[in-house]
């Protein structure tokens, strides 16, 4: 029996701790912060329990790789420009 009410407290802080972290991400989509870091944290956290949260974590990272990759890319173009 401890075993279960263990693993329901895990699973429920689990959950709270995910939707905790996405609240803060979306709340520095409107403030200055790391939202980057919070959004993709609180989604891994919630898609040990949830399917949707697989498929946006997912998401979030084809959008971040992305966007990185265009960042690499226009901060090389910029270097070259500055270079002559």
């Amino acid at each position: 029996m401890p075993n279960t009410i263990a693993a329901k407290i895990k699973r429920t802080g689990l959950i709270i701790l995910g939707f905790m972290c996405l609240l803060i991400g979306a709340i520095f989509i409107l403030l200055p912060g790391p939202a980057v870091i919070f959004i993709p944290l609180g989604l891994a956290l919630l898609s040990v329990e949830y399917d949707w949260a697989k498929v946006w974590l997912k998401r979030s990272q084809r959008y971040f790789r992305q966007a990185a990759v265009k960042t690499d890319q226009a901060c090389h173009w910029l270097g070259r420009k500055l270079r002559g």
